[in-house]
């Protein structure tokens, strides 16, 4: 059930139709044409306030709110309320996500309507024409029917009561806002391996962050490059110009936020938007991983196996459409685990999504670079380390105190992460791992029925692993690196498959 409620000089043609907690606004709100006369000669602001219940009865997941901005306003401003409930489970319930589209439109994919989201992070948020509340666009307040969407997330019963209240703010605009994207290169870089966490946010979504705390975590962290990932929305891309430094990339991104899980637009333009409006029953996913992919990036299946609702992988867990996959998020947890497990199983039967690591760091309690990637660019530019990816020419450390190189060769080639060594079936391939940083672990080389190699590192924390491979006996080589904890390891060929991860790499396919 919803109301609208207006002030004494706004339009009542408002109709509302309402059953299971689901709204719709026959015609929008807004102040008559004599209010806003009157309100744009007095800077008198128009307030407009909705307010609602959802039930989680057939629920829609986006409801849209209607609101007739006339000429003259300067200033959109929006605040809701509503309880929310924390689970104590790392997660919680009745929350109402909120965004906005301005006339453009608000249809799937209508990136030019695109003015903003928050999520549950902020009660409130206002859009100018110079400036704005990070997570939504400055840009000018076209007159014409603008839409406040809300997203209603796993309501229980007896559901939530919510209101929101529009303030139209008149007067002459702001001065026109100047983005200030990032360089897309770093100047004078060459071919090599360079190391970025691509999964971080900033108080453009839902992260304490600002852009340059983040940034001087990053370099603290030992890191060439980050990717800017915030919750459904690119406002911060038009940002990080103002504070990079010349010799670190930032890498524009998108972590798009649907209903069945998250992933990664990584690798885009700056102000690219990439629409998370629907479920795998929409048939959508495709569509939008071909939109990343058209504009130069890359799209990355979010931490598949959390067990949370509405943020695990419901998409399939061959990952379709995805060009990588993130396999390890943070800490390494049960649900990394889980998650290596099946992806060897899919690279045992032929399917193979290169793997990322990121740290999903939203504060300074979440140390940025653990998880971190490594990878292989011909420079440090957004172009190159998108398609070292793409290759899987990457492995994954939990800090940059890992090194790791992982080779195979055959009659004079040799082969890396990602590559193909292009060995027959009766020729023998040399495989050696060196590690060095990761004192006390455990060193393995897999193929894809057994461990192959393995070795213990030295109290300096270096470890060398080197193995004989027929190559009709395993198609791919891969290594992993782990820290056993108090146990001895008394055989390196049997190892401790549980044990934390310290780093791992991409396979190198011997056939």
């Amino acid at each position: 059930m919803c109301d609208h409620h207006d002030g004494p000089a706004l339009d009542r043609r408002a109709l509302l139709l309402s059953g299971a907690g689901v709204a719709t606004y026959a015609a929008t709100a807004g102040p008559s044409p004599a209010a806003a006369a009157r309100q744009r000669r007095t800077r008198q602001p128009a307030v407009l306030s909705f307010s609602g219940h959802f039930d989680g009865v057939a629920t829609p997941d986006w409801h849209y709110l209607p609101v007739r901005v006339p000429r003259g306003v300067r200033e959109i401003h929006v605040a809701y309320s509503y309880d929310k409930r924390d689970t104590g489970a790392g997660f919680s319930v009745n929350v109402i996500d909120i965004g906005m589209f301005d006339p453009s439109g608000h249809d799937l994919g209508n990136a030019a309507g695109f003015r903003g989201w928050s999520g549950g992070a902020r009660t409130e948020f206002r859009i100018a024409r110079g400036s704005a509340t990070p997570g939504y666009l400055p840009g000018p307040i076209t007159p014409g029917v603008w839409h406040v969407v809300l997203g209603p997330v796993a309501i229980v019963p007896p559901g939530v009561d919510w209101r929101v209240t529009v303030t139209l703010t008149f007067g002459p605009p702001e001065p026109a806002f100047e983005p200030r994207p990032a360089p897309r290169a770093v100047a004078g870089t060459t071919s090599g391996w360079y190391r970025g966490d691509l999964h971080l946010h900033t108080v453009h979504s839902d992260g304490r962050w600002t852009q340059p705390e983040l940034l001087a975590a990053a370099r603290a962290a030992g890191l060439d490059f980050i990717g800017s990932s915030e919750h459904n929305t690119s406002s911060a891309s038009l940002s990080w110009g103002e504070h990079v430094p010349e010799d670190f990339l930032v890498i524009n991104g998108e972590e798009v936020t649907t209903r069945a899980g998250h992933w990664q637009a990584m690798g885009l333009p700056a102000g690219a938007w990439i629409d998370w409006r629907f479920r795998p029953a929409d048939d959508q996913l495709g569509h939008f991983t071909e939109r990343v992919r058209s504009l130069g990036g890359l799209a990355i299946a979010n931490h598949p196996w959390v067990p949370i609702p509405s943020t695990k992988w419901d998409f399939g867990y061959a990952y379709p459409h995805m060009d990588a996959v993130e396999i390890w998020n943070g800490p390494w947890t049960p649900d990394d685990q889980t998650g290596v497990e099946h992806w060897h199983a899919l690279l045992v039967s032929g399917r193979f999504v290169p793997v990322v690591g990121n740290s999903d760091s939203h504060h300074a309690g979440q140390t940025v670079g653990r998880a971190q990637t490594v990878v292989r660019a011909a420079s440090l530019s957004s172009g190159a380390v998108v398609a070292g990816l793409k290759g899987g020419h990457s492995w994954l450390a939990e800090s940059s105190a890992v090194d790791l190189e992982l080779s195979a060769a055959v009659d004079g080639r040799t082969a890396e992460c990602g590559d193909r060594l292009g060995a027959g079936p009766a020729d023998v391939a040399s495989v050696r791992l060196v590690v060095s940083g990761a004192p006390g672990c455990l060193l393995q080389v897999r193929g894809p029925a057994a461990v192959l190699g393995g070795a213990l590192t030295d109290a300096a924390g270096r470890g060398v692993v080197e193995v004989a491979v027929p190559v009709a006996t395993a198609a791919f080589v891969r290594a992993e690196v782990r820290r056993p904890g108090p146990a001895p390891v008394v055989n390196p060929l049997e190892g401790a498959p549980a044990a934390p991860m310290v780093a791992m790499t991409n396979p190198i396919f011997l056939t």
